[in-house]
């Protein structure tokens, strides 16, 4: 059930190139795990899911992102990488949105 909406990721204008692309890493691992067929190996949410920490080290600057992202796409980043983390290894797939 792939997300036919555009929408726009939530960023911050401070942020260097470099940043953010390491957050729309771990955005697009997290899109991917619901739209996928085959879903997303879970080594490669959770080494995305590092790099964002690199940008966003405030747990609460990550849960107003997450609650951003999942509003504008209905995809949980939390619930993502739980589940990576539950399965450590393998491959990663959410059903529909906010699983």
């Amino acid at each position: 059930m792939a997300q036919t909406t555009n929408y726009e990721y939530p960023l911050y204008s401070d942020w260097s190139t470099a940043d953010i692309l390491k957050v729309t890493q771990l955005y697009q691992a997290v899109e991917a795990a619901y739209e996928q067929y085959q879903g997303v190996a879970a080594a490669t949410i959770l080494a995305a899911y590092r790099d964002f920490q690199t940008v966003v080290p405030q747990k609460f600057e990550e849960k107003q992102l997450d609650r951003d992202f999942q509003t504008a796409s209905g995809y949980s980043i939390y619930r993502t990488v739980k589940l990576a983390r539950q399965l450590g290894t393998g491959q990663v797939k959410m059903k529909g949105p906010q699983n």
